[in-house]
């Protein structure tokens, strides 16, 4: 990464446009998919976080942006609100379906549809820089990091608290209600007040429980939305200011003694690789084969160990690490599902200022009935509320893109409450507001006030840096090096895609 005055660090950038239209790994329309790329030779993760919220995405180091109002399959950014999330009655489902495999070892019979999930871009335009980079360039954009930072400890260190355990410890169960139902006998009832625990409460009809959480959510309801006038007619009862159990709860439920399975999550940093991660790289890339092949029907030359290290193992983000920020620090790493010690699934991910970025997710595909799709995006949630509780502002879980023409990537919108992009004014909007009218039309701008626009557009391009002959200048002192550069019309393109933000901290790359 290139260091300047300050020892402050710069992301360097390769622009190609956005012109000609490519393969759609969506609806297979040959030439319908359209969008802006560029290739990073190295990028900070405050500028990718800044990106991302403009509609940009990461496939190893290229990044690239959907044209929205022009491609087949419109690919809105959406994000999570972690802190406020709460498992639906699907969620549970797959987390109990994970539990009794772990408990008695028995794959579910039915086959799981499964979550799709984004293409890993491969059609998605140039992966190579389009010159070759002079090599003083190159030298300036790599630099030793593991000398500067040291090495990130593994997920057994990193996932230590209970609220992210693995359900796979010999504690006694604490069930939820459901689960509890679930495992009922027909054993005679107790009487009224006389349950196994004489201090417990008397039995209550399931009927009545309905009715009280029903009341419990309308009061929610009413208090979130301001409404003090209504006055609840009796005292609450235990049952109506009982909170909800949170994801954690449900994730880290003890199971039995003698589980047939024991699952860890493991986390390694993939860039700059660990320790960790070079040694289960080849048990990885195994997984990942199979995955393309089975999934994606790849043949099996198709998915090789250079594919799978350029698009989900290289990545333009350095290390970083801030007082302010989460233990294992900041950039891109590998969550490893190990099932008895051996790898079946990688959640790939990116840890950033105010979010975790969920990248891709693959998964050995004698598991697939097992919703893996679904299980790790709630490991996911439930890991960036781990660490948002080591950096505050750290409280978003962005799951990629949100594609609602068509139906297989719909199921990202389950995961709420969350919001979408808007892809003309850079604002969040909830996503209950979102769907009607992308019912209507494939693009639409989501916020609803006309006179709103980019409020971090960059009036002046003479202010976009660029990197030319290894000096940092603005635009236009380079365009009066140049005598009148030609390529203004492409710099200003880029320059409104990256907004202000970026492009006066971003270094475009000028041969």
């Amino acid at each position: 990464m290139l260091k300047m005055a300050g020892n402050k660090s710069y992301t360097i950038v390769e622009y190609f446009g956005g012109d000609s239209g490519y393969r759609c790994g969506y609806c297979k329309n040959d030439e319908g998919n359209f969008s802006h790329g560029m290739w990073s030779h190295t990028m900070t993760v405050q500028d990718y976080q800044d990106l991302i919220d403009r509609g940009w995405r990461r496939s190893g180091k290229y990044v690239y942006k959907p044209k929205l109002n022009k491609t087949c399959c419109p690919q809105y950014t959406i994000r999570c609100h972690a802190l406020k999330f709460q498992p639906s009655k699907s969620h549970k489902k797959v987390l109990k379906k994970i539990s009794k495999f772990i408990s008695n070892g028995e794959l579910p019979k039915e086959q799981d549809d499964g979550e799709p999930m984004d293409s890993v871009c491969d059609e998605a335009g140039p992966r190579e820089p389009s010159s070759v980079c002079p090599s003083e360039v190159k030298r300036a954009a790599i630099t030793d990091i593991q000398k500067e930072l040291p090495e990130c400890p593994a997920i057994t260190e990193v996932q230590k608290e209970e609220a992210d355990a693995a359900p796979a410890d010999s504690e006694t169960s604490r069930k939820d209600p459901e689960s509890v139902a679930d495992e009922r006998t027909t054993a005679a009832a107790p009487k009224p007040g006389m349950g196994a625990d004489p201090g417990r409460p008397p039995c209550r009809k399931a009927r009545d429980l309905r009715k009280e959480r029903r009341l419990q959510k309308e009061q929610i309801r009413q208090h979130a939305g301001g409404d003090s006038s209504i006055v609840s007619p009796t005292p609450p009862t235990p049952a109506q200011t009982k909170q909800p159990k949170p994801l954690e709860d449900f994730i880290s439920e003890s199971l039995p003694d003698n589980s047939s399975h024991c699952l860890e999550v493991r986390l390694v940093r993939s860039s700059p690789p660990s320790p960790q991660f070079k040694a289960s790289f080849d048990a990885s890339y195994q997984v990942y084969k199979l995955y393309q092949m089975a999934i994606h029907k790849d043949p099996p030359d198709k998915p090789s160990e250079s594919q799978f290290r350029r698009f989900l193992c290289d990545s333009p983000l350095e290390a970083e690490h801030s007082p302010d920020g989460p233990e294992v620090g900041y950039g891109s790493f590998h969550q490893q599902y190990l099932l008895d010690g051996r790898i079946v699934a990688v959640g790939v991910i990116d840890i950033l200022p105010t979010c975790v970025s969920s990248v891709y997710l693959y998964y050995h595909p004698d598991f697939a009935s097992l919703s893996l799709g679904s299980y790790s995006a709630l490991r996911e949630i439930a890991f960036t509320r781990q660490l948002q509780t080591q950096s505050p502002k750290l409280s978003y879980y962005y799951l990629g893109f949100y594609i609602h023409s068509c139906p297989k990537m719909r199921y990202k919108g389950q995961y709420r409450p969350s919001d979408l992009l808007c892809p003309e004014t850079f604002a969040w909007v909830p996503i209950e507001q979102c769907v009607p009218q992308l019912e209507n039309t494939r693009y639409a701008r989501f916020n609803q006030d006309p006179d709103a626009g980019d409020a971090r557009v960059l009036k002046d391009v003479g202010r976009a840096l660029v990197l030319y002959r290894r000096a940092v200048m603005p635009y236009a002192a380079y365009s009066r090096k140049r005598k009148g550069s030609s390529d203004e019309t492409e710099v200003q393109q880029y320059a409104d895609l990256v907004g202000q933000d970026c492009a006066e901290k971003i270094l475009l790359y000028r041969a």
